[in-house]
Order: structure tokens, then C-alpha cells, then sequence
């Protein structure tokens, strides 16, 4: 049984792997099962017994990627302690994953117009989700007197907005330069939104 299992498990990868690759080449709309069936060497049944359909296979796509993103994420937050560091630790974390999954990034943020609405619900859940992860550091920042108080569920949103638009726009770029580089300069300018001191934004003194 755990052989079965691992076989199972091994075509599930493949076949995400397979979709991530025709979802790219020829988008959402234009994309056919049969061809994630023949790029993944798996027959049209096995294909279907994993994912009954197209928009099945795409939303299990996203989910792969947030938990990633979450994974992440949580793992950068941990190491640290103060509050503000922890928010820029999640804006730090989202880029970098952005910028090494690139045609994921592409896949999501920009190809799937006609992925549907559970889709475009579960984004804009995910969205939400990070928004809140904001919040909720920015509210300890607030406790602390580290930042004044203010609306941290309007400030998580325009965070990642922020982060949205600045991913988006990289994406859009032909050719795109490293998406780490609009780090320091969005750090910046997300911590001034919420009256961070400079100070703190930049310890040694220099202003970006």
C-alpha cells in the first residue's frame, strides 16, 4: 500500500507539473486536459481520477503555491521578534518566492482571467489571508507604541496591494529585471505608510 501510495502521490506531482507548463504556454482559456494528459505521460483516466477537471487542476495549482507562499512565510515570521521586523519579513517573503517561480507568478497574477469565479473567490481569499497576517503585526506594533494607532486592516490591504501592483508590473516587463531589487525601496515605503520612525527604517542613518 505506501508503494501504491508514493506512485499516487509521485503522478500527482507530475501532473501539476505538466499543467503549470501548458497553463503557461497557452493560458487558462486554450489549455486542454488532453494536453495535460500527453505532457504529463498519463493516460486520460488516470488524469481525471486525480482531478475530475480543468478547474480542479488549476485551483489545486493556487492552492500549491499559497501554502508555499504560507510555508514560508511563517518560517521567516518565527525568526523574528519584533513586530514590524515580522511584517517585513512577510513583504520580503513574498517577492523572493515571486521571483523564483516566476511563471507560477505569471500563471496567476496575470493569465487567469478566465479561470472562473471559485477561482478569482480563492485569490481574493488568499488575499485577504495575507492582509490579515499583516494586521495582525502591525496591531502588536500599535500596542508596543512602535507606530501610532491607525486602521491595520486598511494598512494590511494597501500593503499588499502595493506588493500586487509592484509584482504585476515586473511581470509585464520584457525583460524583467530582478524583482528583489524593488525590495529595499517598497520597504521603505510601506513602513513610512505607517509611521514607522526613519530611524528604524534606516538604522545607520542613510536615507533611501
Amino acid at each position: 500500500m505506501p508503494i501504491e501510495q508514493d506512485r499516487s502521490q509521485f503522478r500527482h506531482e507530475r501532473i501539476l507539473e505538466a499543467a503549470t507548463r501548458i497553463f503557461s504556454q497557452k493560458g487558462y482559456h486554450d489549455a486542454a486536459m488532453d494536453d495535460i494528459a500527453v505532457e504529463s505521460r498519463t493516460s486520460k483516466g488516470g488524469l481525471y481520477f486525480h482531478f475530475p477537471n480543468k478547474q480542479t487542476l488549476f485551483l489545486a495549482l493556487l492552492d500549491q503555491m499559497m501554502g508555499l507562499l504560507r510555508a514560508r512565510a511563517e518560517a521567516a515570521i518565527a525568526e523574528e521578534i519584533d513586530p514590524i521586523r515580522k511584517a517585513e519579513a512577510a513583504l520580503r517573503v513574498v517577492l523572493q518566492t515571486f521571483a523564483s517561480h516566476r511563471t507560477l507568478a505569471q500563471l496567476f497574477l496575470v493569465e487567469a482571467l478566465a479561470a472562473g469565479r471559485e477561482f478569482h473567490e480563492r485569490m481574493a481569499a488568499s488575499h485577504r489571508a495575507f492582509g490579515a497576517l499583516i494586521q495582525s503585526h502591525l496591531d502588536d506594533a500599535v500596542r508596543q507604541g512602535v507606530i501610532p494607532p491607525q486602521d491595520t486592516a486598511l494598512a494590511g490591504q494597501v500593503w499588499f496591494g502595493a506588493l500586487n501592483e509592484v509584482v504585476t508590473t515586473w511581470l509585464l516587463s520584457e525583460p524583467p529585471g530582478p524583482l528583489e531589487e524593488q525590495y529595499p525601496a517598497l520597504r521603505a515605503l510601506l513602513l513610512r505608510s505607517v509611521g514607522v520612525p526613519t530611524a528604524r527604517i534606516f538604522p545607520a542613518g542613510e536615507e533611501s
